[in-house]
């Protein structure tokens, strides 16, 4: 159609630009669909962040990377939902615990498990030191009601506490928040974001079968202890992507070798180089 208009003499650039740029778009997401090969990853997403040792400047490191993941999401179309929220004494966060909803949410963000360095001028320094902080990023894949995961009530302790905001903000007046400790693994997982005790216990379930699910996946011992040691040593020498703002501009992924100066659009959730990046690599060690 633009060919036979441009014949006729219509000034079509603009529209052949746009469809140009349409079909490289579409293209992009083929190639990007051929990466995809593990059975889990057009599931759903679990993502937890946890900030590293390092008080206020590493929970602000948290957040940060939480609103990266949150603008990531809406880039891509995925619906989020974050399920527990633990905010930091003075700023950012302690932990967070955030829903994908989207066909390949875990394939993408699977790549993305890991620790996370920042290197800046820190905001909470009156100095105006350079301070390096680090935060870890854990996914794991939401299991559908179809999929049994083994869980025996007797191996489950469930409290409930009330949910509140910084400084005593929006505090409940009821205990509708929900803690539930899976016994024989430790693994704790929480839930505050809605008002029924009911939803809570309900959304922090799902993501229990979630980390059980990859556990059971995991059936080497070694490769369970090895994710679950990364959790209390968020430092040097198990990163896998550095953002250097300062004293220049610079974000490495440490595994695919990929960076970028353009720091800005990454940590506003422009993810698509470094996780393409990472599956071509995953693929390539799989073969």
């Amino acid at each position: 159609m633009l060919l036979e208009l441009a014949r006729e003499g219509e000034n079509v650039d603009r529209e052949f630009e746009q469809s140009l740029a349409a079909f490289g778009k579409r293209l992009g997401d083929a190639e990007l669909q051929m990466l995809f090969f593990e059975a889990d990853d057009i599931r759903n997403a679990i993502l937890t962040i946890h900030p590293g040792a390092g008080g206020t400047e590493s929970q602000d490191w948290a957040q940060i990377l939480l609103r990266m993941y949150l603008r990531y999401a809406e880039r891509k179309g995925y619906k989020t939902e974050v399920l527990d929220l633990q905010p930091g004494e003075e700023a950012g966060l302690k932990s967070a615990t955030l829903r994908f909803e989207g066909d390949y949410a875990f394939g993408n963000l699977s790549q993305e498990s890991g620790v996370h360095r920042l290197v800046r001028i820190s905001p909470f320094d009156a100095n105006k030191r350079r301070h390096t902080s680090f935060a870890a990023v854990f996914v794991f894949p939401e299991v559908d009601e179809d999929i049994e995961v083994g869980i025996n009530p007797e191996d489950l302790r469930i409290d409930t506490y009330r949910a509140g905001g910084r400084g005593g903000q929006h505090v409940n007046v009821t205990d509708s928040a929900v803690r539930i400790t899976h016994i024989p693994t430790g693994i704790v997982v929480q839930c505050q974001n809605e008002r029924s005790q009911h939803k809570n216990k309900a959304s922090a379930m799902k993501v229990l079968k979630a980390r059980l699910y990859e556990l059971e996946k995991k059936k080497q011992m070694a490769k369970i202890e090895k994710m679950e040691d990364a959790k209390t040593d968020i430092a040097w020498g198990n990163q896998i992507r550095s953002y250097v703002l300062h004293p220049y501009r610079l974000i490495k992924d440490l595994r695919s070798k990929v960076e970028t100066g353009d720091t800005d659009r990454v940590l506003d959730g422009g993810l698509d180089d470094f996780i393409k990046a990472s599956l071509l690599l995953r693929k390539k060690t799989a073969s």
